[in-house]
């Protein structure tokens, strides 16, 4: 890619200019100081979240930390399962979006949305994959070519899942868009309304890529089954929310753009002949 591609590209030259801004930082030590300290945090937390999920339904949900007696694990299970996509969804409300600014004490809270947000997914995530009880029961354990073939469904639905985020937005889904605006002392900029990349497919490739990763392990266990419908239902619900907030922000941009683009499956035949015709 040369440099006038790069720049060209919305998701690379925003957050190349991201990385110039927080590395060349304007006087500050203090807001400098958190600004480091909750990017660590983050990271370190979010990358913690990633493998133990990887990890976990790797197994089928047949190997953690958790040890509640049964049938009390089934009701703790439960509550770790819900408490993810209750706050992520409400956390991203009216309401929601101002308790998150008011968790952070003084005056960087609305700078630092995206990265208490991407905290707080992440210690949900880790809950939820380290501290779930398996329920002992393995149905099925892929071996020999069906193990490998699964496991390379699995690492491409991962790597969808990293370039769905990619396309949104590799800072606001990292939460890196918080910690480097306060380095840089500037307002967050926030991506425009994704199109491009595996956008021009569908409209939530994120949620459908994370889906994948639920079906494409190869251990399955009552644990994981119910995992993947639970997400799954999520996933497919989840993003009406979102869509409706596009509407209200994007007004009949997005409207266009819902016409043109299905909501999780790409179209078979593609409709440029149709474009073509068209006078």
């Amino acid at each position: 890619m040369n440099e006038f591609e790069f720049q060209k590209d919305a998701r690379l030259s925003r957050l190349f200019s991201l990385l110039k801004a927080a590395f060349n930082p304007p006087a500050g030590k203090a807001r400098i100081i958190t600004a480091i300290l909750l990017g660590l945090v983050c990271h370190t937390i979010f990358a913690v979240a990633v493998i133990s999920m990887i990890v976990a339904m790797w197994f089928g949900l047949s190997k953690s930390f958790g040890s509640v007696p049964w049938p009390y694990a089934f009701v703790t299970n439960a509550l770790l399962l819900v408490q993810f996509p209750l706050t992520h969804s409400l956390l991203l409300t009216g309401p929601g979006s101002r308790l998150l600014i008011k968790l952070v004490p003084g005056p960087h809270g609305k700078t630092l949305a995206t990265t208490t947000y991407a905290i707080i997914a992440s210690v949900q995530l880790v809950l939820l994959f380290v501290f779930w009880t398996p329920s002992g029961i393995v149905w099925w354990k892929a071996e020999g070519v069906v193990l490998a073939l699964i496991a390379t469904a699995y690492a491409a639905s991962w790597l969808l899942l990293l370039k769905a985020s990619f396309d949104a937005g590799a800072e606001v889904q990292s939460g890196a868009l918080g910690w480097m605006s306060l380095m840089a002392n500037i307002r967050p900029n926030f991506p425009d309304m994704p199109t491009l990349g595996v956008f021009r497919w569908i409209r939530q490739p994120i949620y459908v890529a994370f889906a994948l990763t639920l079906w494409t392990v190869p251990t399955w266990t009552p644990d994981q089954l119910g995992l993947a419908v639970s997400f799954t239902a999520y996933c497919l619900c989840a993003p009406r929310l979102k869509e409706a907030r596009f509407l209200a922000r994007y007004g009949d941009r997005f409207q266009k753009y819902r016409q043109r683009v299905p909501y999780a499956l790409p179209r078979l035949v593609s409709s440029r002949k149709n474009d073509r015709k068209a006078p």
